[in-house]
């Protein structure tokens, strides 16, 4: 977009929020319009034109939308089809259920994105290898989470001006790449003894005597009043009248 064709956002923006731009004066709007132009250089006009109206059709605050909103409406737009964080796990359930022994092809089947948030085809081959509760609970909602961040991520990098990313990219190739920390060997699994099953076994009666009933706490002891022992004395002295008549 040329800054004259910004020229046309700007007309569009000042007719549907004439209260905001009244009384701005022409230093103040040509910087508005040197700005927009050159964060919409690599944006065709009629894009952006079309992610503007559809910002003012749908605003309930009074305000005209700020660049970072035309900027993610255009993505919108342009993206139709962006993959969402449920697609996302889809096409990682997928991969899992023949990744136990195929996890490199498997890996080479999803999408970069997913590719990054993998990382590798030995983190499929692990998860292909844990129960299926765990899987579809605590490991489908930490990718999901983990594809939200990099997609938010890769979005945020692309709204950039080009000359802004081009920078970013040669300040990332200048940094010294940090070596990867070797992951520690996993552990045996235990062998289970003897007295390990025998114990089982002892907490196994256990719990069924206690569902069947046949476990029963001794009552609480109770100390008699002196009533009580007044009643039994007199009881006992009755009897021992009895027996010695």
């Amino acid at each position: 977009m040329t800054r004259q064709e910004t020229g046309i956002i700007m007309d569009i923006l000042t007719t549907a929020y004439p209260a905001f731009y009244n009384g701005r004066n022409a230093p103040d709007m040509r910087m508005t319009v040197n700005l927009w132009a050159e964060m919409f250089a690599e944006d065709d006009v009629k894009i952006v034109a079309a992610a503007v109206k559809a910002l003012i059709a749908t605003d309930d605050k009074g305000f005209p939308p700020h660049i970072g909103a035309v900027k993610g409406r255009i993505r919108q737009i342009s993206n139709p089809d962006e993959m969402t964080e449920q697609e996302a796990w889809t096409y990682i359930a997928k991969a899992l259920r023949n990744s136990s022994y195929n996890a490199e092809e498997e890996f080479s089947k999803l999408p970069p994105i997913l590719q990054d948030v993998v990382h590798a085809p030995q983190q499929l081959r692990e998860w292909a290898r844990m129960d299926e509760a765990t899987v579809q609970s605590v490991v489908a909602s930490n990718l999901q989470r983990s594809f939200r961040a990099k997609a938010q991520s890769r979005r945020d990098f692309e709204a950039l001006p080009k000359d802004v990313q081009a920078l970013a990219r040669t300040f990332a190739a200048a940094l010294p790449q940090m070596p990867e920390e070797p992951k520690p060997a996993a552990l045996p699994p235990r062998v289970r003894t003897v007295e390990d099953i025998k114990a089982d076994m002892e907490k196994t009666r256990e719990i069924l005597m206690q569902q069947a009933g046949t476990k029963k706490k001794p009552a609480a002891y109770t100390p008699p009043t002196p009533v009580d022992w007044e009643r039994q004395r007199q009881d006992a002295l009755r009897r021992f009248r009895e027996v010695a008549q």
